[in-house]
């Protein structure tokens, strides 16, 4: 099996303690089940991959299509699904389930992909980390502000990617290579070091690591 990636949710962070009784934070993600919904071949498609499906869903909030799709995979409807690229689709079948500890072991490296918490409309010192201006005397209320953005007559015009105060947050996210610190089998449990973007029951999707070598890095 060449592809190694699975969706899930954000269960929350915590704590372990190694050997030599270091505190680790973590976070622990339910990984899986996920289900082959679909399998994409070079002569149908024109490249190969892998849609797999994740979370329940009740099947009267399912349309017509939908439902079609999933029974032909003979699974039963998800709420969630996403399209893996692979190399070979040998050893993938139809309706196959795919478990966490088939996927991952301690030791490894993961690739996370969430949607960051939204923190709303933001100024430039929490967006961007702007020091802000003086506070001594004579400086009015400006202590929190960018300060002139302007660039005189010549081109009177604010560049195009000057850091403004703006929504933040509520972005695609990607944290590589964290540590796989644990596998629980039994409650489809994936066990990471350091934080992973979104909130507790957020949508995460799992990959094995691209620029660590995996399980090998």
């Amino acid at each position: 099996m060449s592809m190694v990636a699975l969706l899930g949710e954000k269960v929350g962070m915590t704590r372990i303690f190694d050997d030599t009784a270091r505190a680790i934070p973590v976070t622990v993600i339910k990984a899986g089940p996920c289900h082959v919904t679909q399998i994409r071949t070079m002569e149908n498609d024109g490249y190969t991959a892998v849609q797999i499906a994740y979370g329940d869903i009740p099947p009267r909030k399912v349309n017509k299509p939908a439902a079609g799709h999933f029974a032909k995979a003979g699974v039963e409807p998800a709420r969630h699904t996403v399209e893996v690229r692979v190399d070979d689709i040998n050893g993938f079948e139809l309706g196959q389930e795919l478990l966490v500890g088939d996927m991952f072991e301690a030791g490894g490296k993961a690739d996370i992909t969430g949607v960051s918490k939204g923190k709303g409309f933001q100024g430039v010192m929490k967006r961007h980390n702007f020091r802000g201006q003086g506070a001594s005397h004579g400086t009015h209320k400006v202590h929190r502000s960018p300060g002139a953005i302007g660039a005189c007559a010549t081109p009177s015009r604010v560049f195009r990617g000057t850091k403004l105060p703006g929504r933040m947050g509520g972005e695609r996210t990607t944290i590589l290579n964290l540590l796989v610190v644990g596998v629980d089998e039994q409650r489809n449990l994936l066990v990471v070091q350091g934080a992973v973007p979104g909130p507790r029951g957020g949508l995460v999707f799992v990959r094995e690591a691209v620029k660590a070598g995996g399980s090998n890095g």
